[in-house]
């Protein structure tokens, strides 16, 4: 029985080492506005996400660079050996989910006030390798 939880536990650390992930918590930007950049890179490979990201005009995508940037020193962490170009790396995965919200009042007119709501976001990022198979 142990051999064979061994064995198990060798393929789940293979399978990690291919996958490295980050993660934003609490940034201040509103979920909705981290979307629309983090679909830009849904499925990309790294290089031209980090272009796609260099290059937008979003303030978001500021946060979405240091985090891919981040995401690539952490895959560079687990696989010391190999080298980026090589492994084929893309967004697997990435996710933008909403975080606290801070509330605040601004004054209206007849002694009212609205509530401001200021939203934060988390986001998750999974690198991932395409396999590349030689025929």
């Amino acid at each position: 029985m142990g051999v064979r939880k061994k064995l198990r536990a060798q393929q789940i650390k293979e399978a990690k080492k291919k996958i490295a992930f980050a993660k934003i918590t609490g940034c201040p930007t509103s979920p909705r506005k981290m979307r629309l950049v983090a679909d830009l890179i849904r499925g990309v490979e790294v290089e031209k996400a980090l272009q796609i990201l260099k290059f937008n005009a979003k303030e978001s995508s500021v946060n979405l660079e240091k985090l891919l940037l981040s995401a690539i020193a952490n895959w560079q962490a687990k696989n010391e050996d190999a080298s980026i170009e090589d492994a084929g790396l893309f967004v697997k995965e990435i996710f933008v989910d909403s975080a606290s919200m801070l509330k605040r009042l601004r004054p209206a007119p007849q002694g009212r006030a609205h509530r401001i709501r200021k939203r934060s976001n988390h986001v998750t990022l999974v690198l991932g390798n395409k396999i590349v198979q030689s025929k």
